[in-house]
This record gives structure tokens, C-alpha cells and sequence, in this order.
């Protein structure tokens, strides 16, 4: 076991919820703060729901799931939260300012020898490097959803990250069981969101522009065998998430389509309080989403026909 025993998780979202539950799995003692103490329910109903997956899908005994409870605590107090942290992951809303005013608060309270890893999913540490009063020991370690599943970590460093504090991190990612992907210069998107974010982009358009509806945009994709779909991504991912994207990304290259899509994500989910997996409703109803079911991608019977039709030419 490294020195980096102890983490906390800046940020108890869908990702944030999941690199906590998993490193507390692999018996790191975790400390999760959020500003919101809703937020913090949400994330312990969240982890329930990860310890009956854990013996399902890992099988998990029993005694596995009371020490990874036992090793993870909750706070809305920042100075609590990283007192004793050996390591901060920094899981907050993928909107740069945000990130900006959490660094800053944050320097003030850490240790000296505490790291610092963003796992934004976009944007580089050289963004906030300077934010952190530590640029030396912060660089990028970011994860995917699922965590349990699609168990890799990227890796990027700024200019001033030392060898140090990213030979540390890379030991820490082993440690929790994920696979270290190199990236081996700063990239917006790192690699897994330089192919994913245009994909689901993509996608989303062709449901904000009324051109395909989100289950037959998600049959065209699991046809290749994939355990879910576009639309079904942007429900794992989260709707905060994916619209803080969308809406960043599609001011900052004034992509039109891109800031109507997240628009669009504002309008019919957000702003009806769905976030996706987390609050059980996105673009599929949750835990039953309908492209889990044995007939998603059945044959339709010949009596679907005239629905089609009317689907493509209205009567």
C-alpha cells in the first residue's frame, strides 16, 4: 500500500459518488465532501445501490461491503474533508470557474504533502495549475463511469507536475485496481472524451433535431455488441455533466448545434429535475432501462408497420 492511504473526493455526482465507493473497495479510507448536503444522500443511496451491484457483478461478500462502508465518511465542511487527506480527487462540475474557486479555497487547507488530481473529463491541469498553490504535486487522473466495469484511468500532467507526485498517482490508480492510460501530452478530451464527447454530440443531435428518436439512435449502436447505447451513455454519464459539456465547449468553439443540444438536455431534463441514472429517469427509466430488455432489438412484427410509416410521414 502507497503512502497515499487516505483520499478524499471533492464532489459526490455520479463519478465523484463511484471513485469514492470503489477506492473505499479497494481499502482506501475515503472521505466525500460536496457544499450540498442533498447531494451527499443522493450519493449514499447511490452507493447502496453499488453494493449490491459489487456482489453481483465482483462478487462481493458480504464482509467486503461492511469495510468498504466502514471505511468511508461524508462532510460539507472543505477543512475536515482534506485535514488528513494524502490524496484530493477534485470531482466538482466540469465548468472551469467552479473548478478555479475550489482550488483556491483549497490551498489554503491542505497538508504540505497532500496531491492534488482533477478528474475533469475536458479541460487540462495547466488550467488550474496555479489555482492550487502546488502545481508540483497536481495533475490530471481521470475515470470513467462505471467505474467498477470500465476500470482504466488517464493520466495527464502539466509542465510543473513532478515525477514525484505522478509516479505517486499512477502507483495510487494501480492500487484501486484501474488500468494506467498514458497520455502522453495535454489533450482537451485526454483520449477517451476526444472520441466520446463528438460521438455523443452527434447523437444528441439527431434527437434534439427531430430526426431520430433515442431508443432507435441506441439500436443502430448496440448492434455491435455494446451493453448500451449513445442515448443510454448520456444517462451513466449524468445530465449535469453532459450538459456542462455541451454548453462549455459549444460557447468556447461557437459550435450552434452544440449549445442547442445542451439547451435542449437544460430544457427536458434538467430543469424537470432528471439527471439520469442517479435520480432513475434520463433518457431510459431506471433500473429497468429499456435497452436492458431481451426485445430492443427484436425484429418488429408486421403489424408495426403503419406506425412506422407515420413516424417518417405523418398522416
Amino acid at each position: 500500500m502507497s503512502r497515499l492511504s487516505r483520499l478524499t473526493v471533492l464532489g459526490s455526482g455520479v463519478l465523484g459518488g463511484q471513485i469514492a465507493w470503489h477506492s473505499a473497495f479497494k481499502g482506501k479510507t475515503v472521505v466525500v465532501y460536496d457544499i450540498d448536503e442533498s447531494a451527499i444522500e443522493r450519493c449514499r443511496a447511490a452507493h447502496e445501490e453499488y453494493a449490491r451491484v459489487y456482489q453481483s457483478a465482483l462478487a462481493a461478500s458480504d464482509a467486503d461491503i461492511s469495510a468498504t462502508r466502514l471505511r468511508l465518511s461524508f462532510t460539507t465542511d472543505l477543512a475536515v474533508a482534506v485535514g488528513d487527506a494524502g490524496i484530493v480527487i477534485e470531482a466538482v462540475p466540469e465548468v472551469p470557474h467552479i473548478k478555479s474557486a475550489v482550488y483556491k479555497e483549497l490551498a489554503d487547507l491542505l497538508p504540505a504533502d497532500t496531491i492534488v488530481a482533477t478528474n475533469s473529463s475536458t479541460l487540462l491541469p495547466s488550467d488550474f495549475a496555479a489555482d492550487t498553490g502546488r502545481p508540483d504535486k497536481f495533475c490530471a487522473l481521470h475515470f470513467a463511469t462505471t467505474i467498477w466495469a470500465m476500470n482504466f484511468a488517464e493520466l495527464m500532467v502539466h509542465p510543473g507536475t513532478s515525477r514525484e507526485t505522478l509516479t505517486a498517482v499512477t502507483e495510487f490508480a494501480v492500487e484501486i485496481g484501474m488500468v494506467p492510460i498514458p497520455v502522453r501530452k495535454e489533450q482537451n478530451g485526454y483520449v477517451v472524451n476526444t472520441w466520446l464527447v463528438p460521438l455523443l454530440n452527434a447523437a444528441q443531435t439527431l434527437v434534439t433535431n427531430g430526426i431520430a428518436t433515442p431508443e432507435d439512435v441506441d439500436r443502430t449502436y448496440l448492434f455491435n455488441g455494446a451493453r448500451f447505447g449513445p442515448m443510454g451513455m448520456f444517462d451513466l454519464i449524468g445530465m449535469k455533466t453532459a450538459h456542462d459539456v455541451l454548453a462549455y465547449w459549444g460557447t468556447k468553439t461557437k459550435d450552434a448545434q452544440m449549445s442547442a443540444n445542451a439547451a435542449y438536455i437544460k430544457e427536458v431534463f434538467l430543469d424537470k429535475g432528471h439527471l439520469g441514472v442517479q435520480t432513475g429517469r434520463g433518457y431510459y427509466e431506471y433500473p429497468d432501462p429499456a435497452y436492458q430488455r431481451s426485445d430492443f432489438l427484436s425484429v418488429p412484427d408486421i403489424t408495426a408497420v403503419p406506425e412506422i410509416v407515420s413516424l417518417i410521414l405523418p398522416a
